[in-house]
């Protein structure tokens, strides 16, 4: 039988680790991470995992299994994740994914685009291009050839503008339209799919509260820590939204309430992205959290045990 999954996602700050937590109790359930930065080992207080003792309560999976410095992509996680789901399915427990990276979700539950391999000089030309020239140029040089997917595109995120052109410069044809044609239509797991929704003031507020409980946890001592065990701030993780600006901060390029500002900052536009992005899944269930919790353990129950009519 294909497993079942219920898939908890939505924006940062909105309660997903909170809810997971909760369903995991009521339906003999465990956990298996979605969030792209929680994978990464000495990265804790700045991606706000689950604490050792609510790990010890309800088993995670996917938690700290790469060091900051090693690359970790969308296929890694789903070769990761259905190792884990057949793990936990054969102890007969419950499959909760939490998390808010929606291109693993994605990935997990309906297959990754079949892209060109990449050409190794063409990649490394390109990184020496945004290094001379900024990532605002690769991603404008992207807008050429594929706009569609420079829109969806942030400038920080270097590896996928680079892969976009990549996939152009082999096949001539946008990625965009390789994400097209295969259209995610495949389905892997069946899925029942429930977004947090929070209007986007008190969103915006646990935002800020978050960042707050973060400084007030260690995070600039948590960075320092990373940096001193040798990881760049060029890295992919240490590019994540908390430790990038620490880090820039540390370097002396803007002062902690600065750095705090465009964590929270940062932090808010990251959630529009979120926002954005679920909002286009057609399979997505949006409903508000702790309000309507007794419907969605409902809802949970009649998915993994649906009644014989």
């Amino acid at each position: 039988m294909t497993p079942k999954l219920l898939v908890i996602c939505g924006p940062t700050a909105s309660g997903k680790s909170d809810l997971a937590m909760r369903l995991a109790r009521r339906l003999d359930g465990e956990i298996i991470n979605a969030d792209s930065m929680q994978v990464y080992r000495g990265m804790d207080i700045g991606t706000a995992k689950p604490t050792p003792g609510q790990r010890a309560e309800i088993p995670h999976h996917l938690i700290d299994i790469a060091d900051p410095g090693q690359p970790f992509s969308a296929a890694d996680f789903v070769k990761a994740a259905d190792a884990a789901i057949r793990d936990i399915g054969s102890r007969g427990k419950r499959i909760i994914v939490a998390g808010g990276t929606g291109l693993y979700i994605r990935a997990l539950l309906k297959g990754l685009v079949d892209s060109p391999r990449g050409a190794d000089e063409f990649r490394q030309m390109m990184r020496a291009e945004a290094s001379s020239s900024g990532n605002l140029a690769l991603l404008e040089r992207l807008r050429q050839v594929d706009p569609e997917l420079a829109e969806r595109i942030h400038p920080n995120n270097l590896v996928r503008i680079i892969r976009a052109l990549e996939v152009h410069h082999l096949t001539g044809v946008p990625l965009s339209r390789h994400q097209q044609e295969h259209g995610f239509s495949g389905q892997r797991y069946l899925s029942l799919q429930i977004a947090i929704r929070v209007e986007r003031p008190l969103l915006y507020r646990r935002i800020d509260e978050r960042v707050d409980r973060m400084l007030g946890q260690g995070l600039l001592r948590e960075v320092q820590q990373l940096l001193d065990a040798g990881y760049s701030p060029e890295t992919k993780a240490m590019r994540a939204i908390g430790y990038k600006e620490m880090a820039a901060h540390l370097a002396g390029a803007h002062d902690l309430d600065e750095a705090i500002r465009l964590i929270k900052r940062d932090s808010r536009h990251y959630a529009k992205r979120q926002l954005t992005w679920f909002s286009a899944e057609p399979d997505i269930l949006w409903l508000e959290y702790p309000e309507k919790f007794d419907t969605i353990l409902k809802l949970a129950i009649e998915f993994f045990e649906p009644r014989e009519i």
